[in-house]
């Protein structure tokens, strides 16, 4: 079986980092960003909404002012920090927005957006280490490379 080398097409095309706001997914975007400039790849900065389950109608109503604001400041942040690198360093990313389970929401636009690798930050919550957190799903489902950054 041969194989052949195909000059420029080697490394990934699009790297997609999940984004929360919380610390470890914003270390996980720059990460990603700096995977992205060396690779010369497409950065998709991805958040997913969660929705509110089982609460009162005003609670949900509540949350998803919060959701919003929090994708708004996310943006903002992205925006801000490709604002104040050297001019031609990094140019190439989206951001996008989802709504629902964040892990099923990364996988659809992972998908969706043909990336090549995934970069997602640890989880915090203790409760993930017995049902699992995103970045073991997303590793478990073996599509992509998986980097999960601390």
């Amino acid at each position: 079986m041969s194989h052949s080398f195909e000059l420029g097409t080697d490394g990934p095309k699009v790297i997609l980092a999940g984004i929360d706001g919380s610390e470890s997914s914003i270390r996980a975007a720059a990460y990603a960003a700096g995977l992205a400039r060396r690779q010369h790849s497409k950065l998709a900065l991805v958040y997913i909404r969660p929705l509110a389950s089982s609460l009162s109608p005003a609670a949900a109503a509540e949350m998803a002012t919060v959701r919003d604001e929090i994708a708004d400041d996310l943006r903002k942040q992205i925006e801000e920090y490709v604002r104040n690198l050297p001019q031609g360093t990094f140019a190439d990313w989206d951001f996008h927005v989802g709504e629902g389970d964040p892990y099923r929401g990364l996988v659809d636009f992972a998908t969706r957006l043909k990336a090549d690798a995934v970069v997602i930050g640890a989880s915090q919550q203790a409760g993930h280490r017995i049902v699992g957190s995103v970045a073991v799903r997303l590793v478990k489902a073996g599509k992509w490379p998986v980097t999960v950054v601390p």
